[in-house]
């Protein structure tokens, strides 16, 4: 991805994406702090994501990279609801950075 891309983060594509990712974001933040995930629900739909929310999010999708490119032979399987790439969790922080959200 270039830096220009990066920095904007906002293509339909990334768009996209980070909209796949958010709905399981807030799925699973729902089942483990219903407050905190309607407050980011909230925001999400201002397109206004708190700064608590938006690390949230950049942690979440961090850890949960399911797709390494690994075979079963070469590294773990990383369970998950959702695929999530490394350039998955490169267009969120993009999108993120782009709203102002340090990453």
């Amino acid at each position: 991805m270039s830096d220009k891309r990066m920095r904007q983060g906002t293509g339909p594509e990334d768009r996209r994406t980070v909209e796949r990712l958010v709905a399981a974001w807030l799925a699973e933040t729902g089942r483990h702090d219903p407050a905190a995930a309607d407050e980011a629900r909230a925001g999400w739909e201002r397109d206004a994501l708190s700064g608590q929310a938006a690390q949230n999010l950049a942690t979440w999708v961090t850890a949960r990279v399911t797709d390494t490119g690994f075979t079963e032979d070469e590294g773990p399987y990383v369970a998950g609801p959702v695929r999530i790439t490394p350039s998955d969790k490169d267009t969120v922080h993009a999108w993120l950075r782009a709203r102002g959200h340090p990453v």
